[in-house]
């Protein structure tokens, strides 16, 4: 069993089901609203828990009733939260709207996550972890202090810097695993990424600058993987129906991340994490989609058959 920190951002998503996605001025019907916990880290720390791994939580919540109702959502997917700190005010927020082929649009309010600090971070006990994972939903100076320790713990960090605003390229070489999907790959390597071979230029480009693996997601084309030995993997992704594509990302990553830590073999992680994401996809929510060990396993069996 992988032991994984995941420090990073809580939300309460609050999603809009439409037909089509709003054109600016225009005011549409919804086809129904909910109330979904989210956030990039607590979407990858439940994506890890759900996969086997041991998971703690850091990071930061509002005192509003969201909080208790986000730190209860964590608690009952058996991830720890005891490096969870409350802020005066309102806990994170996304507003989602989705449309009927899955494709989504959303604004992000960080709101307590904005307001997490390096000195929150004093109680942790770094070389506890087989690996840290974290995301650019929280203040940069955070992740960069996170690098840091992790680096003096000897423990391995994996960044996915979603999302790109604001984020600090210099930390490009202290990060192990980096993490991106085409946008963001295109951005960070200013390399148009269309397909494999561009994805891999892209990859050996985010080498260069010093990270140690880099795997780039590309919807359903799958995935590459490339690292500083040449070693090269291409996985390409499972054909199901796109009903909301929130949270495959954050699953893809989590689970990935559960299992080859867990001591699974590199190229086999890299499927099941491919697994994770495609029935991630095919389920309606962020939080709520990701699925458990057991649903994965069982669609690989199914699909190899």
């Amino acid at each position: 069993m992988s032991n994984i920190l995941v420090v990073g951002s809580m939300n309460m998503d609050i999603v809009t089901r439409v037909g089509e996605l709003p054109k600016p001025g225009e005011t549409i019907h919804g086809m129904g609203s909910g109330l979904h916990i989210g956030g990039k880290g607590a979407n990858q720390a439940c994506a890890a828990s759900r996969s086997g791994a041991k998971v703690d939580m850091a990071g930061a919540l509002g005192t509003d009733v969201f909080a208790g109702d986000i730190r209860n959502g964590l608690e009952k997917n058996q991830i720890n939260t005891q490096y969870i700190v409350s802020k005066q005010g309102t806990t994170g927020m996304a507003l989602i709207t989705i449309n009927a082929s899955g494709e989504n649009c959303i604004i992000l309010s960080p709101e307590a996550n904005y307001r997490y600090e390096e000195q929150d971070m004093k109680p942790i006990n770094w070389s506890d972890y087989d690996v840290i994972l974290l995301q650019n939903e929280i203040p940069g100076r955070v992740n960069a202090k996170v690098l840091q320790l992790a680096s003096e713990a000897a423990v391995p960090v994996c960044v996915n810097p979603a999302p790109m605003t604001g984020f600090d390229r210099d930390l490009l070489g202290h990060i192990t695993y980096l993490i991106v999907n085409e946008v963001e790959a295109e951005e960070l390597a200013g390399v148009p990424v269309h397909d494999v071979d561009s994805a891999r230029q892209a990859a050996q480009y985010l080498l260069e600058q010093g990270t140690q693996h880099v795997i780039v997601t590309l919807g359903s084309r799958g995935s590459v993987y490339l690292d500083r030995s040449g070693n090269w993997i291409e996985t390409p992704a499972f054909s199901v129906p796109s009903v909301d594509s929130t949270a495959a990302g954050d699953t893809f990553i989590g689970a990935f991340m559960a299992s080859y830590f867990g001591g699974t073999e590199l190229k086999e992680s890299l499927r099941y994490a491919t697994a994770a994401s495609a029935l991630a996809v095919s389920a309606a929510g962020a939080y709520d989609s990701i699925p458990a060990q057991s649903s994965i396993r069982s669609f690989l069996n199914q699909v190899e058959t």
